[in-house]
């Protein structure tokens, strides 16, 4: 009796005077340090990466189209995700307990949600955008216009920003189980992200199992007319059929480095998604560390996609050196050619 008293004591809490409290993992220093460095240099790299992203696009008139567009919509998803996003997220899971109150908490739920759903859609629009590109090409002036791409956009964040924060505000992913999670889940110090069954799988096939499929059939659809269109290219022979073979180039160009993200998105994400959807058939038994770490690992796909336009893209490679160097404050800079060598 005495002895079970004193391990209650000793036990770690968030909060150690509060009723209620959630437990609290302290890990060794040294591994705290390891850990903050590391998420800490994670959160840098996806701010500054998609900064770089957002700047280029938005400074240099040659890149103003519809497809850069929608990727500096995706950028943005990202910077938000690695600026507000990632920082708390960090502290949460270095110190196992969240200090910023409920109505921060609901607020991070809500933000995870609309920014994962905009990741998505964002990538479902760009697929739709090269499907046009490559397997339409007379008709992609017409049909992706800069004012379809803006509307793209706007539906993607209206319905990314009504899910996120309409899902937690209205308490819609507990609904039904409410009774459950206030006595066997919510503690003082804890912020989880806990649906019902229904809620689960309804969110993960809308938000991404079923865009994932599409976009993947899309892709290859697209691969094959690439293909055919790679064969029809080396039978051209005068200029004209030249200069159509440089633009194909660029088409594909673009379409293979998208492929690039969008391929490195259901990598990175789909080891969270397969727990997430069966966290609640096994009793919610997910140790919450494996949870938070495969989220980690989907998350750091906005890190990833900066280093992908620079790995695939000389003129995002060009664009980089000239803001590092500060001639993008020269007047004209923003007409600079970022495509000439």
């Amino acid at each position: 009796m005495n002895s079970s008293h004193t391990q209650i004591d000793i036990t770690p809490l968030c909060y150690e005077f509060v009723n209620g409290s959630c437990p609290k993992v302290v890990y060794p220093m040294f591994l705290r340090v390891l850990l903050y460095l590391f998420f800490g240099s994670v959160v840098i790299l996806t701010i500054f990466g998609n900064l770089f992203v957002i700047i280029t696009i938005v400074h240099f008139k040659q890149l103003h189209m519809p497809t850069n567009y929608l990727v500096l919509s995706l950028a943005v998803t990202d910077l938000l995700l690695g600026g507000f996003f990632m920082p708390p997220n960090m502290l949460h899971f270095v110190e196992s307990c969240w200090y910023f109150g409920t109505l921060l908490c609901k607020v991070h739920s809500s933000l995870a949600i609309m920014l994962s759903t905009a990741s998505i859609i964002n990538l479902s629009f760009i697929s739709i955008d090269r499907y046009y590109a490559v397997c339409h090409p007379l008709l992609y002036h017409s049909k992706i216009t800069p004012l379809v791409t803006v509307i793209m956009i706007i539906i993607c964040w209206s319905v990314s920003a009504a899910a996120g924060f309409g899902i937690i505000f209205l308490e819609l992913n507990i609904l039904g189980v409410e009774e459950f999670y206030y006595e066997n889940i919510a503690c003082e110090g804890g912020c989880v992200m806990f649906e019902s069954p229904p809620a689960t799988i309804a969110s993960a096939i809308l938000s991404f199992y079923f865009p994932g499929v599409v976009m993947l059939s899309i892709y290859m659809k697209i691969f094959r007319v690439a293909q055919k269109q790679a064969k029809s290219i080396q039978d051209a022979k005068c200029t004209k059929n030249n200069i159509k073979t440089m633009l194909n180039k660029e088409q594909r160009k673009a379409t293979k480095t998208l492929a690039v993200i969008l391929g490195v998105f259901l990598s990175l994400w789909t080891p969270f998604f397969v727990c997430y959807i069966t966290k609640p058939f096994v009793a919610y038994s997910v140790p919450p560390v494996v949870f938070d770490t495969l989220a980690w690992i989907g998350i750091m796909n906005s890190t990833c996609n900066p280093i992908v336009y620079a790995f695939f893209y000389k003129w995002f490679r060009k664009a980089f050196r000239i803001i590092l160097s500060g001639k993008i404050f020269q007047p004209g800079s923003s007409r600079m050619n970022l495509f000439s060598n």
